[in-house]
């Protein structure tokens, strides 16, 4: 006996001087008490609530490897020192973001505002017997879902159940929406608050802009693409927050099909539907095409609509085409009474030069048009290339190689030949270039300022043709990396390719740009050339236009005599000669 009594002393202390770990609870100790039926507890009201946990339920759940003490941290003796009150299992110790996705939610922001009644983590997943979402009896399985839901919201899910989505998903449909496909899982969020567009576009659009799941079904193929067609729709991209969205028309869980008596859109309630934007709606409003298809016949409005845009259309094409061609005979004229002038002695472009251009300028714009349409398929451009995207690709390219191989020609032309070998001299940077930017900003700017005098090519023309030679070099470059994507990322990492596409698309933005501004000015809208300029067809400008704006090219001008190098020299100050 006083062996015992020394044996249970020293148990007594080393239970005090062993740490807490050492001694931390086994399942089989909680289930001591807590596979009781009978227990139970008061909570808010009065009412009880059963702390009966079933070992058979617990070791089929997801947590059967988790001792009660990974989530009941703060419990550590049993039985329990009186009173006790067991803290809140906190779920984020192990589901972080899954915590954080729900505190953001509808039902978190709830109970963080102090509304204790609102859903919490065991109230959609359970407790003691949390399952796999894919097990039959899981709360979270598909067809489990709205009942889970319908705890808290019984009205609600009697609407689901008796609308198509609910009788679809009754029937077994795999991809027939429950609560958490259009309210988001952790992050749950009211709808009825948020845009327009967002319901149209990231709620009903993920099932019926499908092809896949309206062939499925046998659903129309066009609802999303003509609602966005529509006023509602437009009104709806353009950032409105009162237009009509899909749940205005269809309704939210009570969606029915139109042969429903008790659908929204049945033809018997339309009246009623509309009013609810437009109170002083009436039949004929009502019964106006809301999916606006303008290829659509199926009715004698819509027919009429059809016949009339093919009329309208014919109408644009033969009006604006015969102004068009108006203008361009008025156009021809007036180059044709251009290039009769008898002052046209001035070769400014040779002909081997004129080809050369054309061809840039042709392949030019083609690269500038089928890129834009390969980036934005459904801008206007379409209207010029039509919809095949394998018609836009193989043009792209085309006019890259003809573009390519220009430039390879140009190479050649600019060492080989003695033309092009003036040409590319004329072209150089000079220190004078320099300081021709400086005077004529002050001859633009100061009306008593001189104005300089250019050689063959200024500043600005030689800036123009150096920027061609960046621009083909780079857009070249990157556009073979594109191009040959699969090669390239042979020997290179991924991100290449991303950055030559970058690369690519916005050097062509530059480009583009700097034609239309800096180009176009120069040749079609400067006054002293407009309507164009007209050597790059024919190579000739007149004697006076050259003289006054290429003074210093005097081995152009007929009867002059060509200046001595030190006339010529580069240290010429800008302004001197025409002084």
């Amino acid at each position: 006996m006083r062996c015992l009594k020394h044996c249970l002393v020293l148990a007594g202390l080393l239970a005090a001087l062993l740490p807490r770990e050492a001694l931390a609870l086994d399942n089989s100790d909680c289930y001591t008490c807590h596979e009781d039926k009978a227990l139970t507890k008061k909570g808010a009201g009065g009412k009880a609530i059963s702390l009966c946990v079933d070992q058979a339920k617990y070791g089929a759940s997801m947590h059967a490897s988790n001792a009660c003490t990974s989530c009941h941290a703060d419990i550590t003796e049993a039985p329990h020192p009186e009173p006790f009150t067991a803290k809140p299992v906190q779920c984020a110790a192990c589901h972080a973001k899954a915590v954080s996705s729900y505190r953001a939610s509808i039902h978190g922001v709830a109970r963080q505002a102090g509304k204790l009644n609102a859903a919490n983590c065991d109230d959609c997943h359970g407790r003691h017997d949390i399952l796999s979402p894919g097990a039959p009896a899981s709360p979270l399985r598909h067809e489990n879902q709205a009942a889970v839901c319908g705890k808290c919201h019984q009205e609600i899910m009697n609407e689901l159940r008796n609308s198509i989505h609910g009788k679809a998903m009754k029937h077994g449909a795999p991809d027939a929406p429950t609560c958490t496909d259009c309210h988001a899982d952790h992050q749950i969020g009211g709808l009825k608050a948020v845009s327009p567009l967002k319901v149209a576009e990231d709620v009903c659009s993920r099932c019926h802009a499908s092809a896949r799941f309206n062939a499925r079904y046998n659903l129309p193929m066009d609802r999303v693409t003509t609602f966005f067609a529509s006023y509602h729709g437009m009104a709806a991209k353009f950032g409105s927050n009162r237009s009509a969205n899909c749940a205005s028309c269809h309704g939210y869980h009570n969606v029915l099909p139109s042969s429903d008596p008790r659908s929204s859109v049945n033809k018997a309630n339309m009246v009623k539907t509309c009013r609810k934007c437009h109170p002083e709606a009436n039949e004929n409003f009502s019964f106006g095409k809301i999916h606006l298809d303008e290829n659509s016949v199926a009715d004698t409005g819509s027919r009429i609509n059809w016949w009339i845009r093919r009329m309208y259309l014919l109408m644009i094409a033969g009006v604006i085409g015969g102004m068009v061609f108006h203008n361009l005979l008025v156009l021809r004229r007036k180059l044709i009474a251009i290039w009769r002038r008898k002052d046209r002695s001035v070769l400014r472009m040779t002909l081997a030069q004129r080809i050369q251009h054309i061809l840039l300028l042709t392949s030019f714009i083609t690269l500038a048009i089928t890129g834009f349409a390969l980036k934005y398929p459904d801008s206007w451009v379409r209207f010029l290339v039509g919809s095949n995207e394998d018609v836009r690709r193989l043009g792209h390219r085309a006019a890259a190689i003809v573009m390519l191989a220009l430039a390879v020609y140009h190479t050649f032309y600019i060492i080989v030949t003695k033309e092009g070998r003036g040409l590319l001299k004329d072209f150089c940077p000079r220190w004078k270039d320099v300081l021709d930017v400086f005077g004529n900003l002050r001859y633009l700017l100061f009306p008593r300022q001189p104005k300089p005098a250019f050689a063959r090519f200024g500043y600005a023309e030689k800036a123009e043709y150096w920027a061609v030679v960046w621009g083909t070099l780079i857009m070249g470059l990157t556009g073979i990396v594109i191009w040959f994507k699969m090669s390239i990322t042979e020997w290179a990492p991924r991100w290449v390719i991303d950055v030559a596409i970058t690369i690519h698309y916005y050097e062509a933005i530059l480009a583009v740009l700097a034609i239309v501004v800096w180009h176009f000015y120069l040749v079609i809208f400067d006054p002293d050339v407009y309507p164009m300029n007209t050597a790059w067809l024919d190579g000739r400008v007149s004697e006076h236009w050259y003289r006054e704006e290429h003074e210093l090219d005097r081995k152009s001008l007929p009867g002059s005599v060509v200046s001595s190098p030190q006339e010529e020299s580069d240290d010429t100050p800008s302004g001197s000669a025409g002084a």
